[in-house]
């Protein structure tokens, strides 16, 4: 359960998030979500809708160790994880660290570097450590990752691979602000200019004491059925070519322990089920060739799906 100090800088903080990124509460909502859920965030959408500068604002206000890596067609798995190199003087080689042995990590547009080098995360984003030269190296624990990528139908980009989509919690689009939004964000002052002045309200502490108690978050024995029903739903359901694994579901019922903390709750609703559903899911499905976008399938499996 969340003290009455921890909510009140949880609170301040989705408010600063806010005050960054216009117009977006309910995606902000979902990355702080991903946060307590002890998950990782993809952000999908077109250049320049302000997937970075949401993953800057979070990274600001968290008050974590951060780094920023620019995936680009020449990035090696060196250049994330680190690399070993030979010290003559001591005769043995030393380990330097790349830029995962951080807090919070901004994977910024991950598709555009090849299969191989996106591949160098999995460890990091699933185990928390790296293994580098048969040596395990773990990593700082709060660890998350913030990855940004462009539609896979703009030029030069690599699909991420079903194994590395599933290590992400959450994903989310922010697409095209209203008329008011963009508005102000025209009229107001430079985004960047303003996460720079930005003071964190977060730590490391409170952020593990966050996901604490989200964990201990009550979810009673109909809501984990309905769970199941919309995993068995996904591996029957027509256009579907493979189905939400056991682990889906597991990663479904964290995130709506956090959604439900969040609302100020100490029990899940199958609302908290509903609303995640889509962001959880949807990257995690794999659609037949006519079947349509997989937001548009996870929308019809959960509509299949009646809450007893």
């Amino acid at each position: 359960m969340l003290t009455d100090d921890l909510r009140t800088s949880l609170d301040r903080a989705i408010t600063q998030v806010n005050t960054l990124v216009l117009g977006k509460p309910l995606e902000v909502r979902l990355a702080f979500v991903a946060l307590l859920s002890d998950g990782h965030l993809l952000i999908e959408d077109l250049p320049g809708l302000g997937k970075t500068t949401l993953a800057h604002a979070l990274a600001a206000t968290l008050g974590l160790e951060f780094q920023r890596v620019q995936f680009t067609s020449d990035l090696l798995p060196a250049d994330v994880v680190g690399v070993s190199v030979f010290d003559a003087q001591a005769r043995q080689f030393e380990f330097h660290p790349g830029p995962v042995f951080t807090q919070v990590l901004l994977a910024d547009e991950i598709n555009r570097a090849p299969p191989r080098t996106q591949s160098a995360l999995l460890e990091a984003m699933a185990e928390h450590q790296v293994t580098v030269d048969g040596t395990t190296h773990r990593l700082q624990e709060p660890f998350f990752v913030i990855a940004t990528q462009n539609p896979v139908d703009l030029s030069g980009t690599y699909p991420l691979p079903d194994s590395q989509l599933d290590r992400f919690l959450l994903r989310l689009s922010l697409g095209y602000p209203d008329d008011q939004t963009e508005r102000d964000l025209l009229a107001g002052a430079d985004r960047r200019v303003l996460i720079a002045r930005t003071q964190p309200l977060l730590g490391g502490e409170e952020v593990l004491a966050a996901r604490e108690a989200a964990a201990s978050v009550h979810a009673s024995e109909a809501l984990i059925q309905y769970v199941q029903a919309l995993l068995a739903q996904s591996r029957k359901h027509p256009g579907v070519r493979v189905g939400l694994s056991p682990r889906a579901g597991l990663a479904l019922l964290r995130a709506a322990r956090a959604h439900a903390l969040l609302l100020g709750r100490q029990h899940v609703l199958p609302e908290d089920v509903q609303n995640l559903f889509i962001p959880v899911a949807a990257h995690r499905l794999v659609a037949d060739a006519d079947a349509g976008s997989d937001a548009t399938l996870a929308k019809s499996i959960l509509h299949a799906v009646p809450v007893d």
